[in-house]
């Protein structure tokens, strides 16, 4: 099994915690609504340019209804995340934030067994209860 996706998950992490830090300055001076508006036009605005740059522009009509539902779904659930991300930087410590944040490890673990049909082993629910007990730990004591 090829490990390019180690890579990219942690580039993944490196960005997630920039976003943590730099979020939390630039809420500051905003309401957080309209920070998160902000955010997500400069994101519409890269990957744009990267669809354009690199051909990767498709016709809607290829792409299948289970698609664009699972797509528009997950579009709805990254709004409700940043929306209550944001709204949690404004009023708390992005350390504090940013470790319950991360409890989406633990229930993608949870989702993946149960709507995915995936196998998680005895050290894989360890670590997925370590990350819990140290989001807790980092959030609330």
């Amino acid at each position: 099994m090829t490990q390019g996706w180690l890579f990219w998950a942690i580039l993944s992490a490196a960005f997630a915690a920039l976003t943590a830090i730099f979020a939390k300055i630039g809420v500051s001076g905003v309401n957080s609504d309209l920070a998160t508006l902000i955010r997500t036009l400069v994101i519409i605005v890269i990957l744009t340019a990267i669809v354009t740059a690199t051909g990767q522009w498709q016709s809607p009509s290829t792409i299948s209804a289970k698609t664009w539902l699972f797509l528009g779904l997950s579009g709805l659930a990254t709004g409700g995340s940043w929306i209550a991300y944001f709204r949690a930087l404004k009023l708390g410590d992005a350390a504090r934030v940013a470790p319950i944040d991360k409890l989406s490890i633990v229930l993608v673990a949870v989702f993946g067994v149960v709507f995915l049909g995936e196998k998680l082993g005895l050290v894989n629910w360890l670590g997925v209860a370590l990350i819990a007990c140290g989001a807790l730990l980092l959030a609330l004591f």
